[in-house]
C-alpha cells in the first residue's frame, strides 16, 4: 500500500528524520528530509507529495504554521504531526485545521506505518476522485447521463455518434437496468431531431385497446368515453423521435398497425377514415431476444427486421466492471448535493466491494445503492457497513460437495448429469433467454447452443412464464 508513495519529513531532530526515513524506505516510500518549516516548504513546492509528517515543536515556523502553508499549498495533502505528550492538545488543535493525524512520541514503528498508510490510502482515494470528477466533466459527448469510460462503452458511444444524425430506426438492446432510455435520448440528442419532441411509448403497460388509442389517437366518438377527438403519441412525436420502450411487449395485433406506420409514415385514427402523415424516428429498446420471439410466434418477423436496421447493444455492469468507480462517484456528486452532502467519498474497501459485486440490476442496481449510502451516512466517508447485505455479503459460486461411493462412479456420466442441471437452472434465472444465459455461464451463445443440442434439452412451456430448458430424456 505504500510502496512508491512519496513521504516528506519535516523535523528539526536529525535522528528523528533519520528513524522516520528508513522506517519507510523500508515499506517502499520515498522519502524527501526537511530540517526546518522553511525548508520543507520549499520542497512542497518544488514537487508534489502524498503525505507529509512534520514535528510540532520546531524553531522558526513551527509545526502548526507549516501545516497552515502545506494545507494553502495543497488542501488534500494529509498532514500527520509528530508531537510530544505534553503537545497533545496543540495536535488536536491542529487536526481541526485540516491535520489527517498526529502521534506522540516515543511512537511505536506499527503505530507510524499505520497512520502514514492510511494517509497514503486517502491521498490516493482522493486523487483517483479528482480524477474520476475529471473524467465526468470531460465526457462532454452529448450523451446525457451514459457513463462510462471503458471501451465497451467507447464503442457504444461511437455507434451512437455514428447512427445519431440519420433518420433510420435503430433497437436498442440490453438488460433491465443497463440505460436504455438513455441511449435513446442521447440518440435524440445528438440527431437534427434534438429540437422536436422526444416521445416514451411504455409498451407493455396498457391493454392493446388503449395502446391503439394512445399511439394513433381517436376520432369523437370511437368509443364509450370518446367525448372528444384526441391527438396520439404518434402526432405529438411529428417531426421528433418517438421511443417504444421494451417493444416486446406490444401486442401482436398492434405490431401490425405498427409496421404500417413504419413503412407509410401515416396512420388512422381509431374510429377515424382520414390518414394522418407523420414524419417520426422510431427508437426501439427490448430486454428479450426478440429473435427467440420470432421463433415462437409473438412477435412479427417483418416488423423484427424493420426494427432491426442498426442495434445498439448496451453491455452489462459486470461487462465493464472498469466503470463501476466512475458511476459511483457520478451519483455521489448527483445524490450528494441533493441530500446536503456534496463531499462525500467512499472508503477503499466499500469500492472494493462495488467492484466484486456481479450487479445483476446493472446500472440501476448500483445507483439505488448509493442512494441509500447518501441518505443514511453521517460523515463524509461511505464505508462497507453502508452498503446492503446483499451486495456485501455476496459469495462466488461454490461446487456442490458429494461423498463418493464405494464401488465408483462414472466421471463421463456425473458431468453430463451436472452440465445438464447447470445449463437448465442458468436457463430458468435468465427467463429461458439463451443470449443471457450464456452470459451468465461465462461461454459463448453458440457454445451454449451447442451443449443444448448435445444432450437434447428442449424449451418447456409453462403458463406465465418463460421458456424453461428440459432434458428430453427425463421429459
Amino acid at each position: 500500500m505504500l510502496r512508491n508513495a512519496s513521504v516528506l519529513i519535516i523535523d528539526d531532530e536529525e535522528i528523528m528524520r533519520e528513524i522516520l526515513q528508513v522506517l519507510l524506505e523500508r515499506e517502499g516510500c520515498q522519502v524527501s528530509l526537511a530540517a526546518s518549516g522553511e525548508e520543507g516548504l520549499a520542497l512542497a513546492r518544488s514537487q508534489p507529495f502524498d503525505v507529509a509528517i512534520v514535528d510540532v515543536m520546531m524553531p522558526g515556523i513551527g509545526g502548526i504554521e507549516t501545516l497552515d502553508e502545506l494545507r494553502k499549498l495543497d488542501g488534500d495533502l494529509p498532514v500527520i504531526l509528530i508531537t510530544a505528550f505534553a503537545s497533545v492538545e496543540n495536535a488536536i488543535a491542529a487536526m481541526k485545521r485540516g491535520a489527517f493525524d498526529y502521534v506522540t512520541k516515543p511512537f511505536k514503528n506499527e503505530e507510524v506505518l499505520v497512520v502514514v498508510r492510511n494517509a497514503a490510502e486517502r491521498r490516493r482515494l482522493m486523487t483517483e476522485n479528482r480524477t474520476l470528477r475529471e473524467s465526468l466533466r470531460a465526457q462532454g459527448h452529448g450523451f446525457s447521463e451514459i457513463i462510462g469510460h471503458s471501451q465497451r462503452m467507447q464503442q457504444v458511444f461511437d455507434l451512437i455518434s455514428q447512427a445519431a444524425p440519420s433518420r433510420t430506426t435503430i433497437l436498442v438492446e440490453g438488460e433491465s437496468g443497463t440505460g436504455k432510455e438513455l441511449a435513446a435520448r442521447a440518440l435524440h440528442a445528438n440527431s437534427t431531431r434534438a429540437d422536436r419532441p422526444f416521445v416514451t411509448v411504455n409498451s407493455g403497460s396498457l391493454p392493446p385497446d388503449l395502446l391503439e388509442s394512445n399511439l394513433f389517437g381517436h376520432v369523437k366518438g370511437a368509443f364509450t368515453g370518446a367525448v372528444a377527438p384526441k391527438k396520439g403519441l404518434f402526432e405529438l412525436a411529428d417531426k421528433g423521435t418517438i421511443f417504444f420502450d421494451e417493444i416486446g411487449s406490444v401486442p401482436v395485433e398492434t405490431q401490425a398497425k405498427l409496421l404500417r406506420v413504419m413503412q407509410e409514415r401515416e396512420f388512422m385514427r381509431l374510429g377515424g377514415v382520414d390518414t394522418v402523415k407523420v414524419d417520426v424516428r422510431i427508437i426501439a429498446a427490448t430486454n428479450v431476444d426478440l429473435k427467440g420471439m420470432v421463433a415462437d410466434g409473438r412477435f412479427r418477423e417483418d416488423l423484427y427486421y424493420r426494427l432491426h436496421v442498426i442495434k445498439v447493444e448496451l453491455p452489462t455492469l459486470r461487462e465493464r466492471r472498469e466503470d463501476i468507480r466512475l458511476l459511483a462517484q457520478h451519483f455521489l456528486e448527483k445524490y450528494g448535493p441533493e441530500n446536503g452532502k456534496p463531499h462525500l467519498e467512499l472508503t477503499p474497501d466499500a469500492l472494493d466491494v462495488l467492484e466484486q459485486y456481479d450487479w445483476p440490476g446493472n446500472v440501476r442496481e448500483l445507483e439505488n445503492v448509493i442512494e441509500r449510502a447518501v441518505v443514511l451516512v453521517t460523515g463524509d466517508r461511505i464505508g462497507v457497513e453502508l452498503v446492503p447485505d446483499a451486495v456485501r455479503t455476496s459469495r462466488p459460486f461454490q461446487i456442490p460437495q458429494f461423498v463418493m461411493p464405494p464401488e465408483g462412479i462414472s466421471f463421463k456420466e456425473v458431468t453430463a448429469a451436472f452440465e445438464i442441471q447447470l445449463i437448465e437452472r442458468t436457463l430458468v434465472a435468465a427467463g429461458g433467454v439463451q443470449r443471457r444465459a450464456a452470459e451468465m455461464l461465462r461461454i459463448k451463445p453458440t457454445t451454449l447452443n451447442e451443449m443444448i443440442k448435445r444432450h437434447e434439452i428442449r424449451p418447456r412451456r409453462k403458463r406465465g412464464a418463460g421458456a424453461v430448458m428440459t432434458d428430453r430424456r427425463g421429459a
